[in-house]
């Protein structure tokens, strides 16, 4: 069993169609036909939305997005149109709200990994292959790739885990130019990413992107290197063969799978409440990972 603790109602705006509720993102559509987007403070774990939320974790989102948005531009146009706030919308979607094209979104999430670990490792372990690319004997966990490599999976509704697939799975589900188009754009936002965040003091292991079509050309959408759509791991902490120390939401999985939380993942009832601790120190990690990667204070 999965999916949300208790499910969120959407708010009511006057002039946009409430359209989904997904772990962490509210979608609508306004009177143009133009996606607005808005980041919530929600948190998952373990296909779980929990019920205690990270503060101005929606807005870090938003923006470290849209600062990614930035420096990629050169290399893949994106979907937003706009940050203003739609008229009617509550004050506490400043910051966190999107206006955003309308895409004919393909059905891949288009996985990165620089470093060996999460389900990559997992498949490694048995069969020495990561979506069918054989990788060279004597990797472990956290060990650097030979090269990057493209790792997509199919996109997984809400409580449901994305399956890794072969890329020859991907170009018979969306043709053969496409799914190149998507390796090639993958592998390049990922390079860039890699390379920004080395000259802070980050590894960026791995990271997923979505992409859909404006017309014929991919555009790059959702949220793009954030600690919840990337694993990002301190440098100077870097040593393979164990779990690395990261900017995410490890401090929430750790303490859900300690005694102290008193829940079995594998279970029928959902996670519990999170302790302030837990909260505290997950929202200074997503802080601190803005702060690295933009060299801008956040302003809460």
């Amino acid at each position: 069993m999965s999916g949300f603790v208790e499910k969120p109602e959407p708010a009511q705006v006057p002039g946009l169609e409430h359209l989904h509720t997904g772990k962490v993102r509210d979608l609508y559509r306004n009177a143009a036909g133009d996606l607005v987007m808005v980041a919530s403070d929600r948190q998952s774990a373990y296909d779980w939305v929990l019920p205690t939320e990270i503060p101005d974790k929606g807005r870090i989102l938003t923006q470290l997005s849209l600062w990614w948005f930035d420096q990629l531009a050169d290399l893949v146009p994106h979907h937003v149109l706009s940050t203003d706030l739609p008229e009617g919308a509550p004050e506490d979607w400043a910051g966190r709200t999107l206006v955003c094209k309308s895409l004919r979104m393909v059905p891949v999430e288009c996985v990165a990994r620089g470093y060996l670990t999460g389900s990559g490792l997992a498949e490694y372990r048995q069969t020495r292959t990561v979506c069918g690319l054989a990788l060279p004997e004597g990797l472990v966990d956290g060990s650097e790739l030979p090269a990057p490599i493209f790792t997509p999976a199919t996109k997984a509704a809400v409580g449901d885990h994305d399956e890794n697939v072969a890329y020859e799975e991907v170009a018979r589900q969306v043709g053969p130019e496409t799914a190149a188009e998507l390796r090639q754009l993958t592998l390049a936002v990922y390079s860039r990413g890699r390379d920004i965040a080395r000259e802070r003091g980050i590894i960026l292991a791995d990271t997923k992107f979505e992409f859909g079509f404006d017309g014929d050309e991919l555009v790059l959408a959702d949220e793009v290197l954030t600690p919840d759509s990337s694993r990002f791991w301190p440098a100077d902490e870097w040593e393979p063969g164990h779990a690395q120390p990261s900017f995410d939401k490890q401090f929430v999985r750790d303490w859900l799978t300690s005694p102290a939380a008193g829940w079995d993942r594998h279970g029928e009832q959902p996670p519990p409440e999170l302790p302030t601790e837990v909260v505290d120190r997950t929202r200074s990690k997503y802080v601190e990972a803005y702060e690295r990667l933009t060299g801008v204070p956040w302003a809460s």
